[in-house]
């Protein structure tokens, strides 16, 4: 497409910067690198196309998804490694099976015995030979078997006897958004490395098989000091990162990737409030850990302006107001009817979500549009 000027976009639009993305990218490549690990990034956060190319381009080894929806867009376009993130349940094997047979190699995840059970029931009734991980509980978090859990090798026992394939064991340690510190991240990056890397342990100790050890978030993957014992490493937020990451102290604001174009549409004088065409449904109800409120507000260059966020949102309006709640009867003079303002989002994957394209930015123009998809 030909470049367009920022002042000429219809606004809401999700902005992508080209370089900040490309610098996060090759930044996450050499991470990896460095800890002597395969990189299977999520996509989850970015659903598009060009973004997965950047990535698969600079080296990343397969993807990682949340969706069939994701599995299937990016098979489409020749992706042949995919990991399926989420435990996987009876009704969607089909799904999965379909592509397999299609040429991709879709591993799945699973924590219990009964999913098992599911899995190889409805591989001996296809004939078909089903790739799985085990997912582990490394931090309390949300899914997966802890690395002493009983119920580990008989997971094992029932896939192995079931004819399904045993790639390794996966986690995902959530828990990491809520630490403080690079000592406290990096401790819960080496407990996700310890624990994942016991449960594989445990299983071969039962005579299984467990090539593959992933473990990841982008937290974890930052603040990690080795990953020995780890085969590849799985991160997503990091191409875009928000201000999540950056109060994490995994990214600095200039390297905030994404972000909202909104335009002034008026006031509230007496509240000291300036009301922006972008509400919830556009920068989503996330608020993040820090106090952010709605997001960053920024100059239309990408500047932040000191002391400003969005402090309210409804449904289609942002309130920009001072972050320390004071009524600045200025803001309707320096921030007219008119004005266009970027807003940072507190959580790049929500925010993301809100839009089916982003108006890709280079040296200060929109050079591109690049489609992002939703739904599962």
């Amino acid at each position: 497409m030909a470049r367009m000027d920022l002042a000429t976009l219809p606004t809401p639009a999700a902005l992508l910067d080209a370089a900040r993305l490309d610098h996060n990218i090759a930044a996450m490549r050499a991470r990896a690198a460095a800890l002597g690990v395969r990189l299977r990034p999520h996509v989850k956060t970015t659903k598009c196309w060009p973004v997965v190319q950047r990535q698969l381009a600079a080296g990343a080894a397969g993807i990682t998804v949340s969706t069939l929806k994701e599995a299937e867009q990016f098979a489409a376009q020749g992706v042949r490694d995919i990991l399926y993130a989420v435990g996987i349940v009876p009704a969607k094997l089909a799904a999965v099976r379909a592509l397999r047979e299609g040429g991709c190699r879709l591993t799945v995840v699973l924590d219990s015995v009964e999913a098992a059970e599911a899995l190889v029931a409805h591989g001996r009734e296809h004939g078909h030979r089903f790739d799985v991980m085990i997912e582990i509980d490394t931090d309390g978090h949300r899914a997966g078997l802890a690395p002493d859990a009983p119920a580990l090798p008989a997971v094992a026992r029932v896939l192995a006897e079931g004819g399904a394939n045993l790639v390794g064991v996966m986690t995902h340690c959530g828990a990491s958004y809520a630490c403080r510190g690079e000592a406290e991240l990096a401790a819960m990056a080496e407990q996700e490395r310890a624990r994942c890397v016991a449960a594989a342990q445990v299983l071969r100790a039962a005579g299984h098989a467990c090539p593959e050890v992933s473990v990841g978030s982008t937290p974890t993957a930052t603040f990690a000091r080795h990953l020995e014992g780890v085969t590849e490493l799985r991160a997503g937020v990091y191409a875009f990162h928000d201000l999540v990451m950056r109060g994490l102290g995994v990214c600095a604001t200039g390297d905030i990737a994404l972000s909202v174009l909104t335009t002034v549409i008026g006031h509230q004088r007496d509240k000291g409030w300036v009301l922006v065409d972008a509400g919830w449904m556009a920068m989503s109800r996330d608020r993040g850990q820090d106090d952010c409120g709605y997001g960053v507000v920024c100059s239309e260059a990408g500047e932040p302006l000191p002391g400003l966020l969005m402090t309210g949102a409804n449904q289609e309006h942002g309130i920009v107001s001072r972050a320390d709640g004071t009524a600045d009867a200025t803001l309707a003079e320096r921030l007219p009817v008119g004005t266009r303002l970027r807003v940072l989002p507190n959580h790049a994957c929500a925010t993301a979500a809100q839009f089916d394209r982003y108006a890709v930015l280079a040296d200060g123009t929109v050079a591109d549009s690049w489609p992002r998809f939703n739904g599962w």
